[in-house]
């Protein structure tokens, strides 16, 4: 059944909160780097709807897959710069990067707080489409620095580091990394409804680091405004909606 959505007294914790600990990050470099002016103001609205949506669990899920997000992007940093790799701004993140990335679980949440369909259908596209983003990164930072040999995913054949749509050996077992720390998290914050979704989550999670390079090879090219973060969005969202059809089968 719908149920609209009130302003209750966990909104004004929710907004009070995050200003407060975003005003707090700006007193700590190594934490103000991560995000750039505009993208800490935009963390605050997406953290704001995370915790008025899903309480403390949905948005320290959110907030420990945007640090391990900024760990392994900063691994190997100063090489990656050296080579032309890495995230511009010195790896800060701006607006556009935070919601290609959590877009679509941020409508998911609120389609949650809404109550359309029994919550566990959502919440499982939730935890699906981070898993997926945080893999995608994983693959992407460590197959950049580390990846030997990069072959794009289209014709297998040898393309250099960095190019849309390359894979490496490396970079994919750092996906899978990538796939099954985040299901770790998810699964210990919303442990009831997630457990016996894991392996689901997992795997979609990780199947998506392919369709996005896929996605990267075969059409990013064609389009001017196909930019790396709609081919985020484009990732998260499939992969929310291929663990939320599969996981319809099985409740």
């Amino acid at each position: 059944m719908f149920s609209p959505i009130s302003i209750t007294p966990e909104w004004y914790v929710a907004f009070s909160l995050n200003a407060a600990l975003i005003a707090l990050s700006q007193l700590i470099p190594l934490i103000k780097r991560l995000l750039t002016r505009s993208g800490w103001f935009h963390a605050g609205i997406l953290g704001t709807i995370l915790w008025g949506c899903l309480g403390w669990r949905g948005w320290l899920s959110v907030v420990v897959y945007l640090f391990l997000g900024s760990i392994v992007t900063r691994i190997g940093f100063a090489r990656k710069e050296k080579d032309g790799l890495s995230e511009k701004r010195g790896g800060s993140r701006g607006p556009e990067n935070l919601w290609g990335s959590a877009a679509t679980g941020f409508l998911l949440a609120i389609l949650i707080k809404l109550a359309i369909v029994p919550k566990i259908i959502f919440l499982i596209g939730f935890a699906t489409s981070f898993t997926a983003k945080l893999a995608d990164t994983f693959g992407s930072e460590i197959g950049k620095r580390w990846g030997r040999k990069t072959f794009l995913i289209t014709s297998l054949r040898p393309v250099p580091a960095g190019t849309d749509g390359a894979i490496s050996l490396q970079g994919t077992f750092a996906s899978i990394l990538g796939s099954f720390l985040m299901t770790i998290v998810m699964v210990a914050f919303f442990y009831d409804s997630l457990m016996k979704f894991g392996i689901l989550i997992f795997l979609v999670g990780f199947l998506a680091t392919l369709l996005e390079s896929f996605l990267g090879a075969a059409v990013q090219h064609r389009f001017h405004w196909l930019t790396n973060e709609m081919i985020n969005f484009c990732q998260t969202t499939i992969a929310a909606l291929i663990a939320i059809t599969a996981a319809s089968f099985l409740l």
